[in-house]
């Protein structure tokens, strides 16, 4: 039997996973520009640990950054098998280095569950929700978290 107050069906939401040290995580795929192999950029002094430096992307300088060394775990050695995934964040367009992209996934909000009240504040701000899906743990990146200039055009 239906409750007549029950709510409409939840949107589906798409989503790009990753792996990133065997573990998996993901983007919302609106954010997602291109998929592009690896390519060594030219590094810029005095920029973060996890900024690896920057590419040429079609007359655009977009910076990259080391994804794995951004959410504190350790440093991904990229080499022709990783992956850039082009994301735009607001004004900026900016390239994620992940080990590989595993697959398109269509969640419904129903399965995104909130990210748990004895994770760490930093994890809180870096993921959205997390999802259980079978038997892996995904974690749902919020992208505005990722990049300085998007953190400090947020928090204005």
């Amino acid at each position: 039997m239906h409750d007549k107050n029950e709510t409409p069906p939840m949107n589906e939401n798409k989503f790009i996973s990753f792996t990133i040290s065997g573990q998996t995580f993901c983007v919302d795929i609106m954010a997602v520009r291109e998929i592009r192999g690896w390519a060594k950029p030219t590094p810029i002094p005095h920029s973060p640990s996890y900024v690896c430096g920057v590419i040429n992307l079609r007359g655009t300088v977009l910076p990259i950054v080391d994804l794995g060394a951004r959410l504190g775990m350790p440093s991904t050695d990229p080499t022709p098998s990783n992956v850039t995934i082009v994301v735009q964040i607001g004004d900026q367009l900016i390239g994620l280095v992940v080990e590989a992209v595993s697959d398109t996934l269509s969640l419904k909000d129903s399965i995104l569950q909130p990210t748990p009240e004895i994770a760490s504040e930093t994890s809180k701000a870096f993921f959205k929700s997390l999802v259980a899906l079978e038997g892996n743990m995904i974690r749902v990146i919020d992208l505005t978290t990722l990049a300085p200039a998007a953190q400090m055009s947020a928090a204005a």
